[in-house]
């Protein structure tokens, strides 16, 4: 009987099936070497993770976006732009931030708490331009005392304008005096400012003295420190413990403060920790109002220049002027007010740009 041909075994030490006849048998299939996971086991990388991970991302931006959509539309808005001849366009973009005094968005709880006492009305605590363009940004303030031409009421004090007319009596008033064109307009109430401080988490004030002011709930220590909301608004409003430059100094104080706030608004942590995210952007409808036309993506904007005024990234300054009483410096103003029509904030030397308006000379 002829001899039974050896077969190959198969990988488990069993011998494979033989060919049938005519078939010429094929080479033995290679295993896989295992693949070597935790435990010595195979190992798929986790895809359902990664899914949850992408879509938990898609989920924080879509939050990002729609929390100040819903908020904006909330936000009330001002017809500030004033009819008759105004100035033409000019390059870059002006806003003029007013901050009102009316008590009309407080409690009474909350007129105690914060010492704005029951005044009514419409006047405005704060006056300031911020123009941005091609050269560093410049917050000027206006003092309220400013003696100016209010169209129709005579020579007075700027804050009457919008006491008299509101927005637009004061827009044109501006425009008339400084020959710069307003573009955008921002208000904030006298509960706002306290109430956007609180929702940023506090701001740091660094006030070169001791401050104590009853009136304004104001008691602080020299030197830099932590401020909440009824402090910094205390610190921007009291007119009393600014003895060397007045009305001057304390314009210096509320661009410290506005500032301050502009920059904690777009830090990464406020936009990180969605709690505080939240509660600054449910915060701006009840304390500010924009220009009629002004979008969210224009209002952001402001909100990131307001953080570029100081150091080298931009100017900050009282509008020239040439005496405590707040009369405008007709030569300084005017190089001061063309620079801004002509964005051309480059050619501002620190000499005309000062904390106070008055001279380098007279300031020390």
């Amino acid at each position: 009987r002829p001899a039974q041909s050896a077969q190959p075994a198969s990988p488990r030490g069993q011998q494979r099936p033989a060919p049938a006849p005519g078939q010429t048998p094929g080479p033995t299939p290679a295993t896989p070497p295992p693949t070597q996971g935790r435990g010595g086991r195979g190992f798929r990388f986790p895809r359902p993770r990664v899914r949850w991970v992408f879509l938990l991302l898609l989920a924080w931006i879509a939050y990002l976006v729609v929390v100040p959509v819903l908020a904006w539309n909330d936000v009330d808005k001002v017809d500030f732009e004033p009819d008759g001849d105004r100035p033409g366009d000019q390059p870059g973009t002006t806003y003029l931030l007013v901050g009102s005094d009316s008590r009309g968005d407080l409690s009474p709880e909350e007129r105690k708490r914060l010492g704005t006492g029951g005044a009514q009305g419409q006047r405005t605590d704060t006056i300031m331009l911020l123009h941005t363009g091609s050269g560093p940004n410049l917050l000027m303030s206006i003092p309220r005392d400013s003696i100016v031409e209010v169209p129709g009421h005579g020579t007075t004090k700027v804050n009457a304008a919008y006491a008299f007319g509101g927005p637009k009596l004061l827009v044109r008033t501006i425009e008339n005096e400084t020959g710069i064109r307003v573009d955008d307009y921002v208000e904030i109430g006298m509960g706002g400012l306290a109430g956007v401080v609180d929702a940023v988490g506090g701001i740091e004030i660094c006030p070169e003295n001791a401050m104590k002011d009853p009136q304004a709930k104001l008691d602080i220590e020299a030197g830099c420190q932590e401020a909440d909301g009824a402090t910094a608004l205390g610190y921007a409003r009291s007119r009393k413990t600014y003895a060397r430059f007045g009305d001057t100094q304390r314009a210096q104080a509320q661009r410290e403060v506005v500032s301050a706030v502009g920059k904690k608004v777009v830090s990464p942590w406020t936009v990180l920790n969605p709690f505080r995210y939240w509660d600054l952007n449910q915060s701006v409808p009840g304390f500010f109002a924009f220009g009629e036309g002004t979008g969210p993506v224009r209002a952001g904007l402001w909100a990131m220049a307001m953080t570029r005024v100081n150091g080298e990234s931009g100017l900050t300054c009282g509008v020239p002027i040439s005496d405590l009483a707040v009369n405008w410096d007709p030569e300084r103003s005017k190089q001061m007010f063309d620079a801004i029509i002509e964005d051309d904030t480059d050619s501002i030397p620190r000499k005309l740009c000062t904390p106070t308006g008055l001279p380098k000379e007279v300031t020390g």
